[in-house]
């Protein structure tokens, strides 16, 4: 089925005279929120390797591009076939090794290459003229930390190695404890904390790892866990909260021990 049958779907919904009332309340903001969600799902999909659930979680997604690509042409801004001949158009332009330009002899040539022409198109942009600029708002904190950091490399704004990377983690975590024995205010502890994890955001780029990744990692983690804790307080007779420290460690370390290295 082609996608044009999507697009009249959405035109139906959107109908004023005939079309759905949640849909046309909705905005560009309002839908904003799910398309977030459903990128995530996506993710999450393909994380646990579900390709079934991931056609599904790649329909919904398809479902918010062609959501915006409608309000946008009722706006008369732009329409499905302008997204369309937008990506298509960039992806030759940020190819021309395939597309009858020079050639490039590996990965790591094609993503310098790749990083080098969005910063000439970001440079004629108005208002982008900085490497930091055009890095969403929205992204999760962590992955935004990453690219912020990538971008300041790029004009030498970095540690020469994960030596340096791996210290300012201990300056930061050094100035937070000071701020917390002082007994600082909540603004000065959180802007201490942030700059911890941003330090170890960046400690984990030049690890070669991506922190948002690790730390969605290690959630699934503490929940598989935590779960094995709750098994063994129900087979216990134990409610929540009842349990002993020194009984919660050790189903804890026993949970670790069954799970095996990651």
């Amino acid at each position: 089925m082609s996608v044009s049958r999507l697009v009249e779907i959405m035109a139906a919904l959107r109908d004023p005279a005939s079309g759905c009332p949640w849909d046309l309340e909705q905005d560009f903001r309002s839908v904003a929120p799910y398309t977030l969600e459903e990128a995530y799902e996506v993710a999450d999909a393909i994380e646990r390797g579900d390709l079934a659930d991931l056609r599904d979680e790649l329909g919904d997604l398809l479902l918010q591009v062609v959501f915006h690509a409608r309000m946008a042409s009722e706006q008369g801004a732009f329409d499905f076939d302008d997204v369309v001949a937008g990506i298509c158009d960039k992806l030759v332009r940020r190819h021309p090794h395939v597309f009858g330009g020079p050639t490039v002899p590996d990965a790591t040539a094609q993503t310098a290459a790749w990083e080098e022409h969005k910063a000439r198109e970001r440079a004629g942009r108005d208002g982008e003229a900085g490497l930091l600029d055009g890095v969403p708002m929205a992204l999760p904190a962590l992955a935004r930390a990453h690219k912020l950091g990538k971008r300041a490399a790029r004009a030498r704004f970095d540690w020469p190695d994960a030596a340096g990377a791996r210290r300012k983690l201990d300056e930061e975590l050094a100035e937070l404890d000071a701020v917390v024995r002082d007994g600082a205010e909540p603004a000065a502890l959180e802007a201490e904390l942030g700059d911890l994890l941003l330090a170890a955001v960046n400690y984990a780029r030049h690890l070669g790892l991506d922190a948002e990744t690790a730390l969605r990692h290690s959630n699934e983690r503490f929940v598989r866990r935590f779960r094995h804790v709750e098994r063994r307080m129900a087979e216990a007779g134990l409610v929540a909260g009842a349990a002993t420290a020194e009984q919660l460690d050790g189903w804890w370390e026993e949970a670790k021990r069954l799970e095996g290295p990651p």
